[in-house]
């Protein structure tokens, strides 16, 4: 399993960083602080979830995603996911495959650049 980002200062990303959007979340990558050691950060708020089951449900769908697709994460980066309200309408399998294509994508666009 991945480590996690817990400062706040590590969550917020350049202008420029590359992002992948789907239906149930975006990602946004950082160049990693530490070498061959990416992380990841959830941001799951609460003005688009009201209620705390619906952010745990959220955030625990993120990282069985994660988990599920976790060769993809390219080692050069940190990843952080802002989740959407339509995750909580999402099938793991749907997840799973929107998880995959966001990363792919990440890595063909942005797998060579430094």
């Amino acid at each position: 399993m991945r480590d996690t980002i817990k400062k706040h200062t590590d969550f917020l990303a350049p202008e420029d960083s590359p992002v992948a959007k789907s239906a149930f979340f975006v990602v946004r990558t950082i160049p990693t602080k530490t070498p061959g050691a990416p992380r990841y950060g959830l941001k799951v708020t609460k003005r688009v979830f009201k209620f705390a089951v619906h952010r745990n449900r959220a955030k625990r769908l993120l990282r069985d995603w994660i988990r599920f697709n976790d060769k993809l994460m390219l080692p050069e980066y940190d990843y952080v996911f802002i989740s959407r309200a339509a995750i909580l309408t999402a099938t793991r399998d749907d997840g799973r495959e929107a998880m995959r294509k966001a990363l792919a994508y990440l890595k063909k666009q942005y797998g060579g650049k430094k």
